[in-house]
């Protein structure tokens, strides 16, 4: 049977992608992407040559077969997308299952992630967390950060620049001035941020930018967490 690699790309940096990434691309049959063409400045800048084809969440149940048939006959597949590990907030879940249910080997190619990077650089407790990902835009949004709320745990949510303020004015809502919270934006990027603070103060802080772009990752303290 052949393999299924899953390899994690930088969130940002271009020097954190590991060697073993390297080579794993350099030696499977195929790549599918999630843009090619952002997946293409990667795979220039590390010199890989091998065809490859999108696989992204409007065509993902379509080219899943198509992966199960070049795994079918013996052709090595990776999958990659724009940042990050395939499958957290990203295509990837339907293949694995899929590769699984035909017997083929699944190996993942570890590498960054943006929940764990900002987890980890928040300095908010850490040895359990909830990785919620994006929220629903409409149904159900509010009822999820009602939940975030009342967690005791940590909570790691992604988030878009337009809809952060408007996520931290109803976590205030329901949290209250004194939850502890980290906004961690364009991480390993050249203006990566790491804004962390108590509600009452980080609130005001965001709503007084000019304007919010990058991607964001906000880490939410649980409930009854205090220093």
């Amino acid at each position: 049977m052949a393999t299924l690699y899953l390899v994690a790309t930088p969130i940002g940096n271009l020097d954190d992608f590991s060697t073993r990434a390297v080579k794993t691309l350099q030696s499977v049959d195929q790549i599918a992407c999630e843009d090619t063409r952002t997946s293409g400045v990667l795979l220039q800048h590390y010199q890989i040559k091998k065809p490859t084809f999108s696989f992204h969440q409007h065509n993902e149940h379509q080219k899943v077969v198509h992966i199960m048939n070049l795994l079918n006959g013996g052709l090595n597949i990776a999958i990659i997308s724009d940042a990050g590990m395939p499958g957290i907030s990203d295509p990837g879940f339907l293949a694995v299952r899929a590769a699984h249910q035909n017997g083929h080997t699944v190996t993942a190619i570890p590498g960054p992630d943006a929940a764990t990077t900002a987890v980890a650089a928040s300095g908010l407790p850490c040895d359990r967390y909830v990785y919620e990902g994006f929220l629903p835009p409409k149904k159900g949004r509010q009822t999820r950060i009602e939940a975030i709320s009342e967690s005791e745990v940590t909570t790691v949510v992604y988030e878009s620049p337009h809809k952060l303020i408007r996520f931290l004015e109803k976590l205030h809502e329901f949290a209250g001035d004194e939850r502890w919270v980290c906004v961690a934006r364009e991480l390993t990027k050249k203006f990566e941020e790491v804004d962390r603070g108590q509600l009452g103060s980080l609130l005001p802080r965001w709503k007084e930018k000019p304007s919010i772009k990058g991607e964001l990752v906000v880490v939410v303290s649980g409930k009854g967490y205090s220093e």
